[in-house]
């Protein structure tokens, strides 16, 4: 999926050379020409990353910054200037920025810091779900013994299969299963039988490999 790049700045040239610099990246531009239409654009877009520039009339970029971390405490947001001014940075950088960026824009410049925090922020994201597994009881090490197993084959497996072939406890196995069941990581399919409730038997999803 394409990252939404937010730029807030009241300079036009500014916006439209950020929007063809994201457009050329592939990235999806969503400008405003003020902080007030920013914030709103921030709850309407969930951008991936937020330009926002320092001098602004009405509401400059210091305050900015402020109010888009009351609606979001994640997302990098890098400051355009023309400020070089140690001061300044770090009262940014007190109010919640991420990162700065010199005026005039250049592309390379920009782009390569985008990216280091488009990167930086799958890092995160990554971690807190790893985190929030480990949280509910999922182990990473026992959850890829069970994918490692799956992966032998196409096949659909029965709980007991897989306890089995792994020597795994039936109830761990079943704990895990509904959890990659709700991570949406398998496919399940029913078991018919002439007695009592449907077995559910369940195979890997294979990940699509990127052109």
């Amino acid at each position: 999926m394409s990252k939404k790049i937010l730029v807030i700045d009241d300079d036009r040239e500014i916006l439209f050379a950020m929007s063809a610099i994201c457009e050329y990246q592939n990235w999806i531009p969503v400008t405003a020409k003020n902080v007030m239409e920013g914030l709103e654009l921030v709850k309407k877009e969930e951008p991936d990353v937020i330009l926002i520039d320092y001098y602004m009339p009405v509401i400059n970029g210091m305050d900015g910054v402020k109010e888009i971390r009351k609606l979001d405490d994640q997302v990098p947001i890098i400051v355009l200037t023309v400020e070089e001014n140690q001061k300044v940075a770090n009262q940014f950088l007190k109010v919640g920025a991420s990162d700065f960026a010199l005026k005039p824009i250049k592309a390379p410049d920009i782009i390569s810091r985008i990216k280091v925090h488009l990167r930086l922020k799958e890092s995160i994201r990554a971690v807190n779900m790893a985190f929030d597994d480990y949280t509910k009881g999922i182990s990473p090490e026992t959850l890829e013994i069970i994918e490692e197993y799956m992966r032998s084959s196409e096949s659909y497996y029965s709980i007991n299969n897989i306890a089995n072939g792994t020597g795994l406890a039936y109830q761990t196995v079943h704990r895990y299963l509904q959890h990659m069941e709700s991570k949406n990581k398998v496919e399940v399919s029913y078991k018919y039988g002439k007695v009592g409730r449907p077995q559910k038997r369940y195979k890997l999803k294979q990940v699509k490999k990127s052109q």
